[in-house]
């Protein structure tokens, strides 16, 4: 069995393997470590130039785009390792980035996942969108990071150097142990795109393991390579699997905070229509939709789960509820922090 799988997922990104594929095979190449592209049915060549101008990486082709979750549960079923790494197209690595990542993990098996520093490529002094120097969330599922609250990214000056236990890793790039990935299924396909390696480490803390933020791994992050930040389709899917995403993980007694959230999140819906961006209010009423349809689905996830865990013990209900015990969710409401007491910094709003 491989030691380390990095896996990268494509979807006609044939630019990005062009210019950031070099970088990881350079960077990765050891005897335990097995670089991979998984193509989800691109339409733009990119399976020709990996056989072309790549042939040390392995190759699987699906037939047609199953999105970020089914994506990657396709692609690590078909791979056997002990660890995986899931790496966004545009991603470039520094040399070394896999090691910091293996000796986190190796050194507590508690540990399910862990991610390196992200940082912007075409701002290289600043923290990246896509996880920074770890994943945090409040009580109503909005997520933030070391390093970046909403769309404020700060300058890296080595403030967020420390390791920690996080909420979450970046599905940009994180190291995953292969057996904690099998014990909960992968990620969750309904999700399609968007916040489902925020579900999948919830679901693994909820397990009893450990997410961890290791910034002496660095990588840089392009951002955006799939969809704009702002594209409607991408507020459908953060707006809706956010939804999901509490319905099945909050702790008993708990659910009430969906309808919060709800309405909070028809004030981005008049924040949207007084922007003039239409289409992103409408894909927020969208996601609404999708997501009473979807419920009673998920409402059956949650009793499996929560029976799960109490089967493992990992967890008591009652007075230690999990909202508590999961230090890593801000008590607090991030969006109330953030637009109201103009609170721009992590360390303003979380210690």
């Amino acid at each position: 069995m491989t030691k380390i799988a990095v896996v990268i997922l494509n979807w006609n990104g044939v630019d990005f393997l062009r210019r950031f594929l070099r970088s990881v095979i350079e960077n990765s190449s050891s005897r335990q470590t097995e670089v991979w592209v998984a193509d989800n049915g691109s339409t733009d060549g990119s399976t020709d130039l990996l056989r072309d101008k790549y042939p040390e990486v392995r190759l699987l082709e699906f037939n047609r785009n199953y999105g970020f979750a089914g994506g990657y549960n396709k692609a690590l079923d078909s791979i056997k390792a002990e660890y995986y790494v899931l790496l966004n197209s545009d991603v470039m690595v520094t040399p070394g980035w896999t090691e910091p990542l293996l000796q986190v993990m190796e050194n507590d098996m508690s540990i399910a996942a862990c991610m390196p520093k992200i940082k912007d490529l075409k701002r290289r002094e600043y923290f990246e969108h896509a996880g920074a120097s770890g994943g945090f969330i409040d009580i109503l599922g909005y997520p933030f990071c070391r390093g970046r609250i909403f769309n404020v990214l700060e300058k890296d000056t080595g403030q967020y150097d420390d390791l920690r236990e996080v909420f979450w890793a970046t599905g940009a790039c994180m190291m995953v142990r292969g057996s904690h990935w099998q014990e909960e299924g992968g990620l969750d396909e309904t999700f399609f795109a968007h916040m489902e390696e925020i579900d999948l480490c919830w679901r693994l803390k909820n397990s009893g393991k450990k997410i961890i933020a290791c910034p002496s791994s660095v990588v840089y992050h392009l951002g955006g390579g799939t969809l704009p930040q702002y594209h409607p389709r991408k507020t459908f899917w953060n707006f809706r699997n956010s939804l999901l995403m509490l319905v099945k993980n909050l702790p008993p007694g708990k659910l009430y905070l969906v309808f919060i959230r709800l309405m909070f999140d028809w004030l981005s819906v008049i924040k949207f229509i007084a922007a003039f961006s239409f289409a992103n209010s409408f894909a927020v009423l969208r996601a609404h939709l999708s997501f009473f349809g979807l419920i009673p689905g998920y409402l059956v996830k949650r009793r499996e789960q929560h029976q799960r865990n109490i089967a493992t013990k990992c967890y008591r209900t009652g007075k230690k509820s999990l909202l508590r015990k999961h230090g890593e969710i801000y008590p607090g409401m991030v969006v109330i922090d953030f637009f109201l007491l103009k609170r721009r910094y992590f360390t303003q709003i979380f210690k």
